[in-house]
Order: structure tokens, then C-alpha cells, then sequence
């Protein structure tokens, strides 16, 4: 086939390109970024199954490819026969991906060269169901080629999609979803359904009066819980439950609130981070209802690890914060120690009464934090 050009013929091209050998195929020159040829290809069919595909190492090579990083990650690919790198490159470059993407996410997720063109067309289709341009698309391959790729089911995907939208999730819920926890389009339909009657039971077991609306608000505030386990969920409300002796009542306002966003992690680790808290808390002198306290308030609190929260908190107090401060402003441990210990030399140098001033200035975003300090440096008192 003679070299040809022009964005009909590329796509009428792209479309009918599907797994096959590389022999069946001709070269193709793009009209902008020409792709290297021979980038569809399949071993001998005489060879083992278990040597690599040494045309397909070629190809990927030529497409700049991090061969290393691909064969780390999934090492089955380069055994495979029949691949269709060419169709994908093609495709994505239709899309607006430029060489390096397409090479970076080949490199990040080498099971996307084994995915038909009609199964690409198929599934990017339901993508821009949820997405405004195939650029934001793009984007998110580059970021993250699992979300894309990682699935080969269009039509459970298709079904997921339906059922989390009959739910009430909009469509920036959906983005979230599928750029943060794809594996939630990887579940059976059944399977997610599952979890959301197990939200919505819990609710009902609580007191709550809309159990719809409450599974509806857990997934948006925790995109992770559809890829947990009922029984997880259940246990760390139970957990918590006991542990802070909390009412029906007083459980349900947790979970409406930033409850919702700890139900994901494992029980080990919930419990190993509770009880560090715990322990570290009395240490300093600090009674049950302040634990009890600090959890509501800040739950994310049990997802700092330890060692990493206990550093925090020396820091905090070494710096010249009461412990008082500390359970009247938890979100300050959202900083890392890095940064932590940073601002309060800063506050130092300019005489910074803690006492006086509070420890507002310590959770602000670094512009603020600079502004504050330039008029701290001018003016002292402020």
C-alpha cells in the first residue's frame, strides 16, 4: 500500500485494523508524526510459547518503548503472538496523543497493544459518555493507562456506568471514579450493587432515614469503597462503634461527615493506628473523651501511619503547640513533618506567639503562609 495522508483515510484505516499478524499488514505513513513501521507483528507460530516475541521487541523499540519497565510490569505480553501496537498507536494518535504518550503509556501498561481497534473505538466511546473532549482522555492515559486499559469487558463497563448513574453519581462523580478507582468498572455490576445495599443497610440499622442517600454520599466521598469488601466496611463501623463507645446516632453523623473517607482501609491497619493514638494521647496526659474528640472531628487522623503521626505530634510540641491547640485544630497533621518543622523555624525567627496568636497560621496554603510571614517580618505585632 502506497504512503497516504489525511485524517478520513487515517481513521478509515484505523478502524479496520484488529489483532492480527504483522505480515498482514502494510506500513503506514502518518500526515504529521510519522509512527515507524511494522509496528503490528507476531512470532513464528512455529517457535515455543515461551520465548519473547523478538519482532514485537523490535517494534516496541522503534516506538520508544521502555522495554525494561514493560517486561517488570506485565512480562506475558512479549510472549504473545498476535499484538496490535500499530492499531493502538495509530488510534491514540487520531485521538491527539503524541509519540512519547503513546510510548509512556505502552511502557506503563503493556497490555494495551493487545486490544483490538473495535474494542478501542467501544470503549472510548463510553469514556466520552462521561468526558467533554478526547484531549481530558488522553490526559488520564497519560497519567494513569490502567484506568483505560485495565479492563477488557465494554459491556460491564457499560452496565456499571448505567447503574452508578441511576444511583444519583453525576458525571464529576463518574470522572472521579474512573481516573481514581477503575477497578470499580472491573467489578460485576452484582458486586457493586452488593456494597451499595450493605451502605444502604447500615444506614438503616443506624436510624438513618434515607439509606439511597447515604450510599449515594459514602461513594462520593470515598471513591475506594466500591473496591473494598462488604465485610471491611462492616467491621471498621463496628470498630469504631465500640471503640469510641459511640450512639446509632453519633455513628451515622461520623459517617456522613469525614467518617466516610477511613471506612476503606484494612482492619489491621485501623486498629494499629487507633490504638497508637490511643496510647499516645495518654501518654501526654489527654482523657478519653479527647480521643473520642479528635476522631470525630478529624478522622483522617487514623490514616497517618505511627510512627509518622507520633513524629508529627513531638514536632507540633516541640515547636511550642500545647496539646490543647492540637485537639482544638487536628488538621494541622495533615502537613507533612517536612513542612511542619519548616514554617515553625519561620515562626520562630519572627517571634511568633503561639500563646497569643493561635495555630491558624500553621494550616494555610503556602501563599497565605508567605503573605502572613512578609507582614510578620515588617510588622511583628501583627
Amino acid at each position: 500500500m502506497a504512503a497516504v495522508t489525511g485524517g478520513r483515510v487515517l481513521l478509515h484505516l484505523s478502524r479496520s485494523l484488529v489483532l492480527q499478524p504483522s505480515s498482514r499488514l502494510f506500513p503506514l505513513k502518518l500526515a504529521s508524526a510519522c509512527l515507524p513501521r511494522r509496528l503490528c507483528s507476531a512470532s513464528d507460530q512455529t517457535q515455543p510459547v515461551s520465548p519473547e516475541n523478538e519482532s514485537l521487541l523490535e517494534n516496541l523499540n522503534l516506538m520508544g518503548v521502555d522495554i525494561k519497565m514493560a517486561r517488570q510490569r506485565q512480562p506475558g505480553v512479549f510472549r504473545k503472538a498476535f499484538t496490535n501496537e500499530k492499531g493502538l498507536a495509530q488510534f491514540l494518535q487520531t485521538k491527539g496523543a503524541s509519540r512519547q504518550a503513546i510510548a509512556s503509556i505502552v511502557s506503563r501498561y503493556p497490555r494495551a497493544i493487545t486490544r483490538s481497534i473495535e474494542h478501542l473505538e467501544q470503549r472510548w466511546q463510553l469514556w466520552r459518555n462521561v468526558f467533554t473532549t478526547d484531549a481530558e482522555i488522553v490526559s488520564i492515559l497519560d497519567r494513569s493507562p490502567e484506568s483505560f486499559f485495565r479492563s477488557s469487558d465494554n459491556d460491564n463497563l457499560e452496565k456499571n456506568i448505567d447503574f452508578l448513574i441511576s444511583l444519583g453519581l453525576n458525571t464529576k462523580d463518574l470522572h472521579r471514579l474512573l481516573t481514581t478507582a477503575p477497578r470499580t468498572f472491573s467489578n460485576s455490576v452484582e458486586l457493586n450493587k452488593q456494597m451499595v445495599e450493605c451502605l444502604e443497610d447500615i444506614c438503616a440499622e443506624l436510624g438513618g432515614e434515607n439509606p439511597e442517600q447515604f450510599a449515594k454520599s459514602i461513594i462520593s466521598k470515598n471513591l475506594y469503597i466500591l473496591i473494598r469488601s462488604t465485610k471491611r466496611v462492616k467491621t471498621n463501623i463496628e470498630t469504631l462503634k465500640a471503640s469510641l463507645n459511640l450512639s446509632d446516632s453519633e455513628m451515622l453523623a461520623l459517617l456522613q461527615g469525614h467518617g466516610a473517607d477511613i471506612l476503606d482501609l484494612s482492619n489491621e491497619y485501623l486498629k494499629k493506628s487507633f490504638n497508637n493514638l490511643q496510647q499516645k494521647m495518654a501518654l501526654l496526659g489527654c482523657r478519653r473523651n479527647d480521643l473520642k474528640k479528635i476522631i470525630i472531628s478529624y478522622p483522617l487522623i487514623l490514616y497517618i501511619g505511627p510512627e509518622t503521626l507520633n513524629t508529627k505530634i513531638d514536632c507540633l510540641l516541640k515547636g511550642g503547640i500545647t496539646m490543647k491547640q492540637i485537639l482544638e485544630k487536628p488538621k494541622v497533621l495533615d502537613y507533612s513533618t517536612q513542612n511542619i518543622t519548616g514554617r515553625l523555624e519561620e515562626l520562630r525567627r519572627v517571634g511568633y506567639d503561639f500563646k497569643k496568636n493561635g495555630i491558624n497560621i500553621l494550616d494555610s496554603s503556602r501563599k497565605r503562609f508567605d503573605a502572613k510571614m512578609e507582614k510578620l517580618a515588617t510588622s511583628p505585632d501583627e
